[in-house]
């Protein structure tokens, strides 16, 4: 059993574009393994990650603290210190916290650390890829990066010694 203190550990800050948060990884230092957690602070008007989904992580929230609103797909749900919201591994956990109240915005983050994860992104049309670590996790990747989503390929495009006539070739 790991046991850590939030009130003895530094917060990490985090700025870009309109997020801005501190965090602190809470499942991490306490040796967690499937099941990540962490403390973040939003101070006011600012977002945390950009609006997204994981196709194999749940996550869920629970607000310790202020006001703000939870962006979901076709709603927008207001965020209260005491509420807690389930996010599935699909586009129905899209999500993204917003801190329009005038006091920083306290929330605890869970999820599953299962790996490997693909990670979308409906407003930027992207998607992340991460084997070797799921996002939130600190190992060595093997694979990490980020992709548009409409940038599909040929499954043989790019392959060692292939062309598009090989089958012709093999029809005797």
């Amino acid at each position: 059993m790991g046991r850590i203190n939030a009130e003895r550990m530094d917060w990490t800050r985090f700025e870009a574009g309109d997020a801005e948060f501190r965090r602190k990884q809470l499942g991490e230092a306490a040796g967690g393994d499937q099941l990540g957690c962490s403390l973040y602070e939003l101070p006011a008007g600012k977002r945390s990650w950009p609006y997204h989904y994981h196709t194999r992580n749940e996550e869920a929230l629970y607000v310790l603290a202020g006001d703000g609103r939870l962006r979901l797909d076709d709603e927008s749900l207001a965020l209260a210190a005491g509420d807690y919201v389930a996010l599935p591994a699909d586009e129905r956990g899209a999500h993204r916290v917003v801190n329009d109240g005038d006091e920083p915005l306290r929330y605890l983050a869970v999820s599953t650390m299962d790996d490997p994860e693909v990670t979308v992104y409906p407003d930027s049309e992207k998607l992340g890829v991460f084997v070797g670590s799921p996002p939130g996790g600190s190992d060595d990747r093997r694979l990490h990066g980020y992709y548009p989503t409409d940038a599909d390929v040929d499954y043989w495009a790019g392959e060692a010694g292939e062309s598009d006539n090989d089958d012709d070739e093999h029809r005797d």
